[in-house]
């Protein structure tokens, strides 16, 4: 199946107004993200979507494709899904990669794009990391300061999702059966399954636990989880000023992920 990434980057952010032109390590935002999903094997085209005329300008002045989506709408899902008519995108999926995942690794969208090849029908695809013991009590340890950070998700034995939550699940009372799964939150669907999600309403357990993946769970749609590895690389994305610093120290500190 072919497949598209489209990177929603959102200039009004309430948090960090021109968040897609902030310089990271003195390249920006945008392009760094840009560069990361170029980098990525396997996909056809990928296009950058944006409200914002002066994104737009951004993002060819490095050589991207980018096109602009309307300003109403509520989230990067809603964006991507407006891109594929704007940018006329004729892959059968598109992978909605966010314009702040500034150290998602390549091989983790690879690992996406690779999925939609399996023959198993599914409508969204989305990758998840198996935690140690370490990493699983470093998760205990900071839900006791901050509750609902960091998502977990339970699989079936397909890889189909059957839950996602902010509490850890599965709840471990006899440990080596099943692991804990950490969720990322990136998204791949085939272009029906996005027009189908994002024409539905917000759901129940949506709302309640503040997950938009739930909304596809609880309306049939089905999530396949792709186990990836991120090969010792920090998982990190820019949110606030603050997160800016830290996002330089991790490149300092590891290396680029990907070239010029």
């Amino acid at each position: 199946m072919s497949v598209a990434i489209v990177i929603p980057a959102r200039f009004g952010s309430e948090r960090l107004k021109g968040k897609p032109m902030l310089p990271i390590a003195g390249i920006s935002l945008l392009e760094r993200v840009w560069r990361i999903a170029k980098a990525a094997k396997g996909a056809g085209r990928v296009v950058i979507a944006t409200e914002d005329a002066r994104v737009v300008d951004h993002a060819r002045s490095f050589g991207a494709e980018a096109v602009l989506t309307s300003d109403r709408c509520s989230n990067g899902t809603e964006r991507v899904a407006e891109a594929i008519d704007a940018a006329a995108i004729t892959e059968a999926a598109v992978i909605n990669f966010q314009g702040d995942a500034v150290l998602t690794p390549p091989w983790i969208l690879e690992d996406m794009i690779a999925e939609f090849a399996s023959p198993d029908a599914f409508d969204v695809v989305t990758p998840a990391v198996r935690l140690t013991e370490a990493a699983l009590e470093d998760l205990r340890v900071h839900k006791l300061k901050a509750p609902s950070s960091g998502t977990t998700v339970t699989f079936d034995l397909n890889r189909n999702a059957l839950y996602f939550s902010k509490q850890i699940i599965p709840f471990v009372r006899k440990p080596g059966f099943a692991a804990v799964h950490r969720h990322i939150g990136l998204y791949g669907y085939t272009v029906a399954g996005l027009r189908r999600y994002v024409a539905l309403p917000p759901s129940p357990l949506e709302q309640t636990e503040g997950l938009e993946q739930l909304r596809a769970l609880e309306n049939g749609l089905k999530v396949r989880v792709v186990i990836v590895d991120y090969r010792g690389r920090t998982h990190a994305s820019v949110d606030t000023p603050e997160d800016i610093a830290v996002v330089e120290a991790t490149i300092a500190r590891e290396g680029e992920l990907v070239g010029g």
